[in-house]
């Protein structure tokens, strides 16, 4: 018996639903040709299985597989090219077979039960202490490196970076913790306190189970390290009782995540993720993880560093990869993708968001700024600092992310690059976004934000999505600063010297460290 025109018209109809509601491109969607054929009575019992499948990649090599046994006569192809078919010879039978599927696939959706989202953002920065004054920084395409004022910068070769000015974090401290507690979890502490309010969450009004429901984890590269400089000096200078009595558990790194979990009594898992320059990025990817496995149902996450202390710039001076040309127009100092770059300039800051899934965020009337899609992570297992020069690996981080997100190469809209602006890291980064992008990489437009907030070391991935933030919310790319003159091997669209009008529905948000990490997020406009 044929299927009626009507079921037919019906089936393109709900495909074009899944191509609509999914943003699968036409030419790589679900096809639904309907011809004459007869259901095998072993497809009925398939059915309650793929209700559960919790993975459209597992749905699709299963469909495969019955497709091969039994040549069925409904054809379909999905944007990694596997194909596959469904069949039915009754109208009856057609609308289970055509339900089903869909139903497993909408389930089965990045292998989540509910989109994990970013419901609220708080941060300090050399471009602002609040997210209107960062983003203001972004539109306006302002630097915010200036001459350091931490300390007397004079006796050397590097006498800029990127400074969080205008405020004092240890006020939100008791008087009696400040010589206590760290500048990056001083940082760090104001940040959360805005993420939280921006998500309207109040952990003070929560009771004591829906408090332990509520973790963080967080990316710092450094720690406590400048809070370190500062009592050794007391020793050295013979006044050993001035230090601190918690100099050891407050220069740990791990200390940081326990400080934002005492200022708001967060009894959920509270650990640190200190993989250097990427250690944010992963640390967001670790909450995402803890929310969906159901060991938590919000997370602060996010990362923060203050690396401005005399010792610390000492240390980076030796390794010659800050650069040191700049020091009397510090706004021209951080120049990724330049010509005339040699090298990166420090920064410090907090940048801190409220992850959770987006039912829980609109429980509470929380703003959405953006899904958390994919994550991929690789290591080049070459050098402590020296990065790969085949960018292979790097690019292999954000192909995994483009998987896990279940997107395309042609699906992304803005790239925002690690880059730092020195020699080897810019013309690297560049060869891998040609290796992850292929032929559509000349038409993504990207930025390095770093030459506008200079670098802050384990903050960096938290920092960049800052600025994929801003460009979903606003339809603006924030430019890369100081690039009047590109590096012929750096032949990308950059963004250069002004914002871009755009709309951004998919971003990747791109990292690469010390000991050769590499870690990449992908966002979707939520």
């Amino acid at each position: 018996m044929g299927i009626p025109l009507f079921w037919l018209l019906a089936s393109w109809l709900l495909a074009s639903f899944v191509v609509l509601r999914y943003h699968i491109n036409l030419g790589t969607a679900v096809f639904l040709h309907v011809t004459i054929g007869r259901i095998y009575s072993t497809r009925l019992d398939l059915l309650p299985l793929l209700w559960r499948l919790p993975s459209l990649r597992q749905l699709l090599i299963l469909l495969a597989r019955r497709v091969y046994n039994h040549r069925w006569t409904y054809w379909g192809n999905l944007h990694n090219g596997l194909s596959f078919q469904l069949s039915a010879g009754t109208t009856s039978d057609f609308r289970v077979e055509v339900y089903y599927f869909c139903v497993a696939f909408i389930r089965s959706r990045n292998t989540r039960s509910d989109r994990i989202v970013i419901s609220g953002f708080g941060c300090l920065t050399p471009l602002g202490n609040t997210r209107e004054e960062l983003w203001d920084g972004f539109r306006t395409a302002r630097s915010g490196i200036r001459r350091i004022s931490a300390f007397d910068p004079s006796q050397f070769r590097v006498q800029i970076a990127g400074e969080v000015r205008g405020t004092d974090p240890f006020q939100v401290l008791h008087s009696k913790e400040r010589p206590h507690v760290s500048r990056t979890a001083a940082l760090a502490v104001v940040a959360a306190r805005q993420a939280l309010e921006d998500a309207r969450l109040n952990p003070e009004v929560l009771n004591l189970d829906e408090r332990r429901r509520i973790g963080v984890i967080f990316g710092s590269g450094g720690g406590g390290l400048e809070f370190t400089e500062r009592q050794y000096a007391h020793w050295f200078r013979g006044e050993p009782k001035k230090a601190s009595v918690y100099t050891i558990p407050s220069s740990t790194t791990g200390t940081l995540s326990s400080e934002i979990s005492m200022a708001f009594k967060l009894h959920g898992p509270s650990h640190v993720v200190s993989t250097g320059c990427t250690s944010s990025t992963d640390a967001l990817f670790y909450a995402c993880d803890a929310i969906v496995s159901g060991r938590a149902d919000v997370m602060v996450s996010g990362g923060a560093d203050a690396p401005l202390a005399p010792g610390i710039l000492a240390g980076f001076c030796l390794m010659r990869v800050l650069t040191e040309s700049w020091n009397d127009d510090p706004e021209k100092g951080s120049r990724p993708f330049s010509a005339d770059r040699d090298g990166f300039v420090l920064g410090e800051g907090a940048w801190v968001y409220v992850v959770e899934t987006e039912k829980s965020a609109k429980a509470r009337g929380a703003r959405i700024y953006a899904e958390i899609l994919g994550y991929g992570s690789t290591c080049d297992a070459f050098h402590r600092v020296r990065l790969d020069e085949s960018g292979i690996e790097p690019a292999r981080a954000m192909e995994i992310a483009l998987e896990d997100a279940g997107l395309r190469r042609g699906d992304i809209d803005y790239v925002n690059l690690h880059g730092t602006g020195t020699e080897l890291n810019d013309r690297i980064e560049t060869r891998a976004i040609k290796h992850c992008f292929g032929e559509v990489a000349s038409r993504i437009p990207m930025s390095a934000t770093k030459s506008m907030l200079g670098h802050p070391q384990g903050a960096s991935g938290a920092a960049g999505l800052s600025a994929v933030l801003f460009a979903m919310a606003e339809g603006l790319i924030p430019p890369t600063l100081n690039l009047e003159h590109v590096d012929p091997q750096c032949d990308l669209d950059y963004v250069p010297l002004t914002p871009r009008k755009t709309r951004v529905r998919y971003a990747l948000a791109n990292c690469i460290g010390f000991g050769s990490k590499n870690s990449a997020l992908v966002l979707g406009n939520g």
